[in-house]
C-alpha cells in the first residue's frame, strides 16, 4: 500500500450539495433557500444573539450581583494542614505541589485551625494571631510577605521624572 493510494472508506464521504443548477437538480430556482427575504440574499450573515427584533436574552435577564474588578484571590490554610507534610520550609509553591491550595499566586493566610507538633519556618502574606502563637510554641519561625503598596503607575511615572 502506497500513501497516494488510501481512500476513505466507503460511505464515508459525501459529495456536496450542488445548489442553483436547475430545476432537475433538485435545488434549482431558488436553491432551498426559500423565497424573497434578506434570508435569501447572498452575504446574509446574523449575528448568534439575534432574535429577530424580539428583546434579546441579555437585556431580558435581569441583572444581579456585582464582580469587584480590583479584588484579590486570596487562600487560607489552617495550622493543623502543615504539620504532617515533611517539609522544614512552607510557602505558597509547595502547598499548590502537595495539592493544599489551588494557585500559588494567591495571596496566603494561615489561619489557627488544628495543632502544630514540629518545628516548620512558614512564608506567607498573613498569619492569624493563633496561628502565629502555635507555629512559635512549637520552635517554628514566621515570615510575613509584604507586598508594596505603590501602584506600578506611580512607580513608572516616578522613574520617568528622574
Amino acid at each position: 500500500m502506497k500513501l497516494q493510494e488510501l481512500k476513505p472508506n466507503k460511505g464515508a464521504t459525501r459529495s456536496t450539495k450542488r445548489v442553483g443548477r436547475g430545476q432537475a437538480s433538485g435545488q434549482g430556482c431558488t436553491s432551498g433557500k426559500g423565497n424573497k427575504g434578506q434570508k435569501s440574499r447572498s452575504g446574509y450573515s446574523s449575528r448568534p444573539w439575534f432574535e429577530g427584533g424580539q428583546m434579546p436574552l441579555q437585556r431580558r435577564i435581569p441583572k444581579r450581583g456585582f464582580r469587584n474588578v480590583h479584588a484579590v484571590d486570596s487562600e487560607a490554610v489552617n495550622v493543623g494542614r502543615l504539620d504532617g507534610l515533611g517539609v522544614t520550609e512552607i510557602d505558597a509553591v509547595v502547598l499548590e505541589k502537595r495539592g493544599i491550595i489551588r494557585s500559588a499566586t494567591s495571596r496566603l493566610k494561615v489561619i489557627g485551625g488544628g495543632e502544630l507538633a514540629t518545628a516548620i519556618s512558614v512564608r506567607a502574606h498573613g498569619f492569624s494571631k493563633s496561628a502565629k502563637q502555635k507555629i512559635e510554641a512549637a520552635g517554628g519561625k514566621v515570615d510575613v510577605i509584604v507586598i508594596p503598596r505603590r501602584p506600578k503607575r506611580l512607580k513608572k511615572k516616578a522613574e520617568r521624572k528622574s
